[in-house]
């Protein structure tokens, strides 16, 4: 199975323009996310979907330095962006990730591949009911569930953010959602405002600073010693689907 992890990016967002190519410790938050993935037991490829506007001009110039793969859309369809995406580099499973998760674990990651693979569904992802941190965010489909939203998706809500076809119909597709042991949904490690990225800047220094990975253990750690930090972008509220 060629499993082809794609990461949307575009430069046009609206609370943080820039956001995916914004540094820390001179590495792109954007290169923070491609670092961890290419870590991964099960995916076999990583595609960097962009858009064709012009000022993405500058995601694509970052994949071409380092390398790495990826693919021009419609900035408004998203679901098209990663249908086409997945189609060009032959995928038979999608793992959808944000570029605004810059701190994504590894291990989180895979274990929702290989969840996805042991119970055999259409879409499996942590975000149904949420108990990891908003920023550990992964979903897990197959080509032909991508195919089947794509055909038929209608409304504005599944073309912009890709996956609502299918966790909103339980009809036509077998969904899983993965749960972790303790609820630790209350934070928020993703970047979609300047309170944000500082938080995020502050994390990355800080295990920087340790000499210690970027992962789900060593940041509830950090935060746990540092509880001050939780303020930061306690306040802040993730866009509605």
């Amino acid at each position: 199975m060629n499993i082809i992890a794609i990461t949307q990016a575009r430069m046009g967002s609206t609370r943080l323009p820039g956001k995916v190519l914004k540094k820390v410790a001179r590495k792109t938050l954007l290169e923070y996310q491609l670092e961890c993935l290419k870590k991964s037991e099960y995916i076999k490829g990583i595609v960097v979907a962009t858009t064709r506007e012009i000022r993405d001009k500058a995601i694509v110039q970052l994949c071409e330095q380092i390398n790495q793969p990826y693919f021009r859309g419609s900035e408004k369809n998203v679901l098209e962006r990663y249908y086409l995406a997945a189609k060009q580099f032959k995928a038979d499973i999608v793992v959808r990730i944000t570029s605004d998760c810059p701190v994504i674990d590894i291990e989180v990651v895979d274990n929702i591949i290989k969840k996805f693979m042991e119970n055999k569904v259409d879409y499996a992802s942590n975000t149904i009911e949420r108990t990891y941190p908003r920023g550990m965010d992964t979903e897990v489909f197959t080509m032909n569930a991508l195919e089947t939203a794509y055909r038929n998706a209608t409304e504005q809500r599944d073309i912009e953010h890709v996956t609502p076809y299918m966790y909103f119909n339980p009809k036509i597709f077998r969904l899983l959602n993965i749960k972790n042991d303790e609820d630790y949904s209350k934070y928020r490690w993703t970047v979609d405002t300047e309170e944000d990225f500082e938080l995020i800047e502050k994390l990355i220094l800080e295990l920087h600073m340790r000499d210690q990975e970027i992962n789900l253990k060593n940041l509830l750690q950090v935060m746990h010693e540092n509880k001050d930090w939780y303020s930061i972008n306690a306040h802040i509220e993730q866009k509605k689907v």
